[in-house]
């Protein structure tokens, strides 16, 4: 049995944490008061530091003990949050995370640098604040602890003494250790703790520094905290024996304890009760890390089964054993089932992949001197994680481009009448078998004669071309266009849009681009949720089979030789009030053979757009694997993919997107010919 490279867990567990961070430090910048946000980043760095050093990442974890203690502060109200000092740790959590990554680097200066723009940002904060009237000693607080820590605690490096001496600089503390658990001698093992402990500790602190003490075992341990009320503690008479000593009045302190005092117990303690930290870190712990590796070879693996179930519902149709076909029918339903599952495990919701798009949105804010909010709206709209990897650079640049060029200036915005904050949507929602991601700005839109301008001068187009709104913006992606006046290290050398139509033609996707003068532009993203298994809806056209994705059939109809006949040169049929234009796939596919008596018309759409698709026989539904195509095959648009069938021939995949966009320019042309 092969056990994870504990340097490599340490890293994933950084970068969760080094994200939490991010975004805790994003929320704190839209409301600098948001206590909660405070205390989750210090949190955030406090873990990251410890587990820093247990790992022996020493530059780590002293690099970020001045940013917990800038937040430190921050949370004890001794200097006020402020921008400066969260646009300071953003920048330094870049710095954390390459130290993460590369801890023999040399990031020394790098480091100092950071270091002094976080004093600066810490020194204005505290001026900032210093000018107001000075803040009454917060009261003291009384609190009953008690903890005990896992058998094998000691065993697994945890050494308790050190939490008792950061419990002991909180303030006034009396520590009793609880040693009715020890068995005797033989039965005793020296590796495994058995010692629990009793606190009552008086404090200036808020329950959450307690929390904070014992945050890298809080998973394992069984933790009681009792807040006592001050007034009613010094009522309470203090019981011969008890283990924990009752407070004294306020004005008199507890005496602080310089070694544990240990007290032997002849009944076993009570129960420690479960707390809601307890129960979340319960529920935390339900979750189980898988690499993603594992996932995708598993993908495989439910590939080739559903392969040969396919194969075995093939042979037992052909069979007149009702046992084998009952025994395919259960392999069939189960295949289902486990495909099923396995298609929920791998997919993500888009807010994994939105999250990271406030960061940069903040960062282009600060570069161009733009005030840039981002909306984000569906994110909770899932799609396969292999489709979510590969999206990530195309959206990059889209948000970019919207930043730099879209948007105008606060100057500009306002002598247009606008908001001076520009804004930007990102949103994500699923239509059909198609995520729809769109990225919309009210900026100034496109310039449409800049563009065409551009076009010309490129050779991309003759002069006076006549193209539709959307041929000419799909001109944007090509390689090298750019109508930027100057380059500037955010856009204007023309590589970025074409990086958008490279990755989404490769995931088989879709670009529209919307776009109204002074108003602002839309680009919307068609993507397929998965690239991996589908249900398909399997057809004959003339000696070949094909897949169509059966989550863009609308509905099946028959086409007869008299109809088709009619229909010859307008390619339209008549469906509940409204002409659907249709593709005879038999001319397209040039398959030489003759139409079958009764041909069918598939309709399919995306979006609001219908086509249908005539095929000469409708075979049924049908599990796909979908495989990728071969590079010589790579540029054929009317295929999305391949899939092998039961009987080990190979089926294309029809590519819906190109088809409906197909047929809709043979509509136009056809109406636009009178």
């Amino acid at each position: 049995m092969s056990f994870p490279d504990p340097i490599a867990v340490f890293r994933t567990e950084a970068a969760e944490l080094l994200e939490q961070i991010e975004a805790g430090l994003l929320d704190l910048n839209v409301n600098l008061g948001d206590k909660d946000q405070v205390d989750a980043v210090f949190r955030g760095l406090h873990t990251l530091k410890g587990s820093g050093a247990m790992f022996g990442f020493d530059a780590l974890a002293a690099f970020t003990h001045h940013c917990e203690t800038a937040f430190d502060r921050v949370r004890k109200g001794e200097v006020p949050a402020t921008q400066e000092l969260v646009t300071a740790v953003l920048e330094a959590k870049d710095h954390m995370r390459a130290l993460v990554d590369t801890p023999n680097g040399d990031h020394e200066a790098t480091g100092e640098a950071l270091l002094a723009s976080l004093r600066a940002a810490v020194d204005g904060a505290n001026n900032a604040g210093s000018s107001g009237p000075a803040k009454t000693a917060p009261g003291q607080n009384h609190f009953k602890i008690r903890f005990s820590l896992p058998q094998n605690a000691m065993a697994n490096g945890t050494n308790p003494l050190p939490l008792l001496d950061e419990l002991r600089e909180l303030g006034e503390c009396r520590i009793v250790a609880d040693r009715s658990a020890i068995p005797s001698l033989d039965l005793l093992a020296p590796t495994d703790l058995y010692v629990s402990w009793e606190v009552e500790l008086l404090t200036t602190q808020p329950r959450s520094a307690i929390d904070d003490v014992f945050i890298f075992v809080m998973d394992e341990m069984q933790l009681e905290v009792i807040t006592v009320e001050t007034s009613v503690a010094a009522k309470a008479p203090a019981k011969p024996g008890a283990p924990v000593t009752a407070p004294q009045p306020a004005a008199a302190p507890l005496p602080v304890a310089t070694a544990p005092v240990v007290v032997l117990h002849a009944a076993t303690p009570a129960p420690i009760a479960a707390t809601p930290v307890e129960t979340k870190q319960n529920k935390a712990s339900e979750n189980v890390r898988v690499p993603a590796e594992k996932l995708d070879e598993l993908m495989d693996r439910v590939g080739e089964l559903v392969i040969a179930q396919s194969r075995l519902s093939q042979l037992a149709g052909g069979s007149g054993d009702l046992q084998l076909r009952a025994v395919s029918e259960d392999v069939e339903r189960l295949s289902g089932e486990l495909r099923d599952t396995m298609m929920v495990l791998r997919m993500v919701p888009v807010a994994h992949l939105f999250s990271r798009f406030r960061r940069l949105v903040h960062d282009l804010s600060h570069e161009t001197g733009k005030t840039i909010e981002l909306v984000t709206e569906g994110e909770s709209t899932e799609v396969d994680k292999s489709v979510i990897e590969r999206l990530a650079d195309p959206l990059v640049h889209l948000v970019r481009n919207s930043c730099d060029h879209g948007l105008e200036t606060p100057e500009e915005r306002l002598a247009a009448g606008k908001s001076q904050a520009g804004h930007i949507l990102l949103s994500a929602r699923q239509q059909a078998g198609e995520v729809i991601i769109t990225i919309k700005d009210d900026g100034r839109g496109i310039n449409r004669d800049r563009v065409r301008a551009k076009a010309e001068s490129s050779g991309l187009i003759p002069p006076n071309a006549s193209l539709t709104d959307q041929e000419l913006y799909q001109l944007i992606f090509q390689p090298g266009f750019s109508t930027a006046q100057t380059v500037t290290n955010l856009s204007g050398r023309g590589v970025g849009m074409d990086v958008v139509k490279r990755t989404i033609d490769a995931l088989r996707g879709t670009i529209n681009v919307a776009s109204h003068p002074g108003e602002g532009s839309e680009i919307s993203l068609a993507i397929p949720l998965t690239l991996a298994i589908i249900d398909g809806l399997l057809v004959r056209v003339g000696d070949g089979r094909y897949v169509i994705p059966l989550s863009a059939v609308e509905e099946c109809l028959e086409l007869s030789i008299e109809e088709d006949m009619r229909s010859r040169g307008r390619s339209f049929i008549s469906l509940r009030d409204s002409l659907v234009p249709f593709l005879r796939l038999r001319d397209l596919f040039r398959t030489g053979t003759k139409p079958d008596p009764f041909q069918k018309v598939v309709v399919i759409s995306t979006g609001s757009e219908r086509v249908g698709l005539v095929v000469d026989q409708i075979i049924g539904d049908h599990q796909t694997v979908i495989k990728g195509m071969s590079k010589l095959h790579h540029d054929v648009a009317t295929f999305s993919g391949a899939t092998i069938l039961g009987d080990g021939d190979v089926a294309l995949i029809l590519d819906v997107g190109h088809l409906v966009a197909e047929g809709q320019q043979q509509e136009a042309h056809l109406r636009a010919a009178g």
